[in-house]
């Protein structure tokens, strides 16, 4: 269950996305503290930190063309705001949990991983950086992995790992905001373990009282466990009117297999 915060002032209140970009980042802000973060994700944002100076150029560049359009702020406060994107998809892939399916080709799989398990947050930070290895831009920067750690050691931040015997070979991570979880990233090291990750992560989820798992980016993949788009209004309304909801993951190991049911 994700526990009570302290009250903080962030830059996220202020923040009109009525009319934001669609695609790409819809402010830039360069606080990537816990307390920030987990305000972003209370208001619909996940982050983009640029990892290179290219990358920092790029941003803004970016925001030049969506001040002039409207569609981008750029908002107070730090030495350089363009270090960080944010980003609010309209619209946003979400996976309603009481309907979400698994296809065919992964349940014939899963049936014959008989020593696969899934566990709860049992190497978060092995997770996020998993998640990272090899990946370009790597957006997972160092401070933001951090800053993640930190908001799983406050209860808000979650990962599902897949486990072959004694090795990890999958898992996803992300923030869980009451009654909607936000789905970050996967990895996968065995065929179809970071599938199995999202898939368990789901039907725990369901279990805890949860209501949706948004998955941020739209995909085959997604589509295939059900997600559907809906408009950014409808998921800030999903966010605020779940936001007390659920209660703790089931964190006991179980059988991957148990998913192909």
């Amino acid at each position: 269950m994700n526990r009570p915060a302290t009250s903080v002032t962030t830059p996220w209140e202020s923040l009109d996305l009525s009319g934001a970009a669609a695609d790409g980042p819809v402010a830039f802000h360069d606080d990537l503290s816990p307390a920030t973060l987990l305000e972003a994700y209370r208001h619909g944002l996940y982050p983009f930190p640029a990892d290179t100076e290219e990358q920092r150029l790029l941003h803004e560049i970016t925001a030049e063309i969506g001040i002039a359009a409207g569609q981008i702020t750029v908002l107070d406060g730090g030495a350089d705001p363009y270090a960080v994107a944010w980003c609010s998809p309209d619209p946003r892939p979400v996976i309603p949990v009481r309907s979400a399916r698994i296809q065919r080709s992964l349940r014939q799989q899963l049936r014959n991983k008989v020593d696969w398990t899934t566990t709860v947050d049992t190497c978060f930070e092995r997770v996020v950086r998993n998640c990272r290895a090899g990946r370009e831009p790597r957006w997972l920067t160092d401070d933001l992995v951090a800053s993640l750690c930190r908001l799983h050691e406050s209860g808000h931040a979650h990962s599902v790992e897949v486990w072959d015997g004694d090795d990890l070979v999958g898992g996803t991570f992300g923030v869980r905001i009451g009654g909607v979880f936000s789905a970050d990233s996967q990895f996968t090291l065995r065929s179809g373990a970071g599938k199995v990750a999202v898939v368990d992560l789901v039907r725990r989820f369901a279990e805890s009282g949860g209501i949706a798992v948004d998955v941020q980016h739209d995909g085959d993949h997604a589509k295939l466990l059900g997600a559907c788009p809906i408009a950014r209004e409808s998921y800030l309304e999903l966010l605020a009117t779940h936001a007390g909801a659920g209660g703790a993951l089931p964190a006991d190991p179980r059988p991957a297999r148990r998913l192909a049911a």
